[in-house]
């Protein structure tokens, strides 16, 4: 066992315990590269418990099976919640700070102590976490406590205690990627922060702007629980819970864009168009991103109607125009690259001739596609105080955030973790066609279920805190059952999802057990056509870019459109009680 891990973590470092990447050419120092795999690794280990989870939910929510009883339902959804949106996450976005500050900048990883004491102090808090929900009681433990553990909620006190040290543990974390940053610009203020360092550090910063709300939240909950004060203001909890809760998914959407301007380079020869206005979208991001979380508020007696305006409108549209920028950006990136390359003619050959049986292209494209047609364009929707009304609560909710989490992240991050395991594990995946399959197999399953999750909780109004209401809500005459034959449509392809994660974790995990060692330059065809630096051709600036243009057309387009039918549904709703 011991040898086994010495392999996984051990490379071939000069004394000074740098290398050289085959693929890169990066300089990477073995503390940073190490501790990139340590919290990689301790990411897929929550991705299977979340996931297992995300079975048990599923065919609950399914009514054909209804697996679970109604009262066990909700610790299988805490389960699933905590370890799939935080703890996956979380930890995979630490080693993307990793990645993105002292390995794209060849610097040691400073206070390595400090990262393992912060890694100690996160799976500490996940496993608190996880055993406080799974056995929370009525009689004991308080009720499971969901994502939110809205007071006043009977939630256990050890589980506030739990989260606190979790994000405790994710600042401590943090730090050393905030001191390398510190170092490399020390003496140097005017040196440009290359963008993936750039984003890596916007990321961040947004990451403590969730933590300490997080921290704020649970903490007055947890001084509750503890009877030090006799009761909490709900009002002032919830808003300062959706500083994380939302926050968090504004942490995964900075680092996943950053995901995606390194591996487009990387494996598809993409360039950056203008470092400027790339930059100057994360900038957007950083004032008004969060405000985002302002939907989650919208039926909150206590908010007045201009703060839901301005945060719903006039603030989200910084966010917004932020994304589309980089939604033109990327892309165009990438087709100037492969053009430069003279790799691909015609509206869209730069894009048919890509590496698409790579699977870390494939995935981080799917990301890019899934996440701004199915995640993006709802985001914007369900974010606008009138349209929020036909969304609140209902299961089209949970659609978004599969199209934002399961499937846009979740997807760039198979797509690093795959990167990973070929560039700094050394492996080659133990079989290239079952590689190839998966990110596939899992935005074809996983987008359909976030379909049938909006069209039924839009159309039919199909709430989304309990697991039993297609047949009737009991005690009442009013029928859901007009949407079981879309249930059955999600039911199925969520098992599919679930067989295609399953798939990603066995080509993972046996790549790095059984998966032979690339030695020396082999690249393992991580290297776009015509190799990393474009051949010297025309400027970026002279490349025509018809084919992004035509995308981008589209994308509006089917903005446009959904943004029409919703207000369509919405009007659908006066004649209620009329």
């Amino acid at each position: 066992m011991l040898n086994a891990l010495k392999q996984l973590f051990g490379n071939d470092y000069d004394e000074d315990g740098f290398r050289e990447c085959s693929v890169t050419g990066l300089s990477i120092h073995r503390s940073a590269e190490n501790h990139v795999k340590l919290f990689g690794l301790t990411a897929v280990i929550a991705l299977i418990i979340g996931g297992s989870f995300a079975f048990t939910v599923a065919m609950t929510r399914w009514e054909l099976i209804g697996l679970i009883p109604e009262d066990g339902y909700y610790t299988h959804l805490s389960m699933h919640a905590w370890n799939i949106l935080i703890f996956w996450m979380v930890f995979m976005e630490i080693a993307i700070l990793y990645v993105g500050g002292p390995i794209v900048l060849g610097r040691r990883l400073p206070l390595t102590k400090v990262v393992k004491a912060g890694w100690v102090t996160m799976v500490v808090g996940a496993l608190g976490v996880n055993y406080t929900a799974w056995t929370a009681t009525s009689a004991g433990g308080g009720e499971a406590p969901l994502l939110t553990a809205y007071v006043p909620l009977e939630v256990s006190a050890e589980f506030y205690a739990s989260a606190i040290v979790f994000l405790l543990g994710a600042t401590v974390a943090a730090l050393p990627f905030f001191v390398a940053i510190w170092q490399e610009k020390r003496g140097a203020a005017k040196k440009t922060l290359p963008l993936v360092v750039f984003g890596a550090f916007i990321t961040g910063i947004i990451a403590v702007e969730a933590i300490l709300g997080g921290i704020a939240a649970f903490a007055y909950a947890l001084v509750w629980r503890l009877g030090i004060i006799e009761s909490v203001n709900a009002g002032i909890y919830r808003q300062l819970y959706w500083i994380v809760g939302h926050g968090t998914q504004q942490i995964n959407l900075v680092a996943m864009i950053t995901v995606w301007y390194f591996l487009t380079h990387v494996v598809g020869g993409a360039v950056v168009i203008s470092e400027k206005v790339s930059r100057s979208a994360f900038i957007l991001y950083l004032f008004f991103i969060n405000l985002g979380a302002a939907h989650h508020l919208m039926v909150d007696p206590g908010l007045s109607a201009g703060w839901r305006i301005f945060n719903t409108s006039y603030a989200f549209y910084g966010a917004a125009f932020a994304s589309m920028i980089h939604a033109f950006a990327i892309p165009g990136g990438l087709e100037a690259g492969r053009r430069q390359r003279g790799l691909g003619g015609g509206l869209f050959g730069w894009l048919t001739s890509a590496p698409w049986k790579n699977p870390v292209f494939s995935a981080t494209i799917f990301s890019i596609i899934l996440f701004g047609f199915v995640g993006g364009i709802t985001g914007v929707l369900m974010g606008q105080m009138q349209l929020n009304m036909t969304w609140h609560n209902t299961f089209a909710t949970v659609g978004h955030f599969h199209g934002t989490v399961a499937i846009g992240t979740t997807l760039s991050f198979i797509g690093l973790v795959f990167f990973i395991i070929k560039t700094m594990f050394r492996r080659d995946f133990i079989s290239s066609k079952l590689a190839t399959i998966v990110p596939y197999f899992y935005a074809g399953a996983m987008g359909i279920v976030a379909l049938m999750m909006m069209y039924i909780g839009i159309l039919y109004g199909v709430p989304r805190r309990s697991s039993g209401v297609v047949r009737n809500i009991p005690g009442t005459d009013f029928s859901l059952s007009a949407a079981a034959p879309l249930m059955n449509v999600f039911g199925v392809f969520a098992v599919l999802a679930i067989l295609a994660g399953t798939l990603f974790v066995l080509v993972s995990v046996g790549s790095l057990l059984f998966g032979d060692r690339l030695e020396g330059d082999d690249r393992g065809g991580m290297l776009p056509d015509g190799g990393l630096q474009t051949d010297g051709g025309a400027s970026v600036h002279a490349v025509d870019l018809r084919g992004t243009f035509a995308i981008s057309l589209i994308f509006m387009a089917t903005f446009v459109s959904l943004y029409a039918l919703n207000w369509f549904l919405l009007t659908q709703l006066w004649s209620i009680g009329a």
